[in-house]
């Protein structure tokens, strides 16, 4: 009787699997590579301490609106052609950042793979960042 309920809703079952493995992922990803992200709090040390560049990957609406202040801006779609202007960056930290952390986690790695040494993605993007009073420029 299972056997047939599971045969009859293949489909339905591997449907929740992936989908319960997308939920899943970013939680598994942070622990197997914890090194990657960073809070707020320890943006802000990179920033002050170690003159880390901020990289705001969004849309230019999205900059417009509000980013990061003295962030560089480079949309994620333009990352690949537009490596020469953060060049000097490859042996510095650098703080990528979007709206939620999404395309900049897929940023970090473009600019892991072109050699940067020392790229972090801001956990909670500029969301977590005004969440946690910090500033924004417009």
């Amino acid at each position: 009787m299972q056997v047939q309920f599971v045969q009859n809703n293949l489909w339905l079952i591997l449907i929740a699997v992936v989908s319960g493995g997308m939920l899943f992922w970013p939680m598994l990803r942070s622990l197997l590579m914890p090194g990657d992200s960073v809070g707020t709090l320890e943006a802000t040390q990179l920033i002050n301490q170690k003159d880390a560049l901020l990289l705001d990957v969004r849309e230019n609406h999205e900059y417009a609106a509000g980013h990061l202040p003295n962030s560089r801006h480079i949309p994620l779609g333009k990352l690949k052609d537009r490596l020469g202007e953060i060049e000097k960056y490859k042996q510095k930290p650098v703080v990528v950042y979007c709206r939620s952390g999404q395309r900049s986690a897929s940023a970090c790695a473009t600019l892991r793979k072109q050699g940067f040494t020392q790229v972090r993605n801001l956990k909670g993007g500029i969301m977590a960042w005004e969440a946690a009073g910090l500033p924004v420029q417009k």
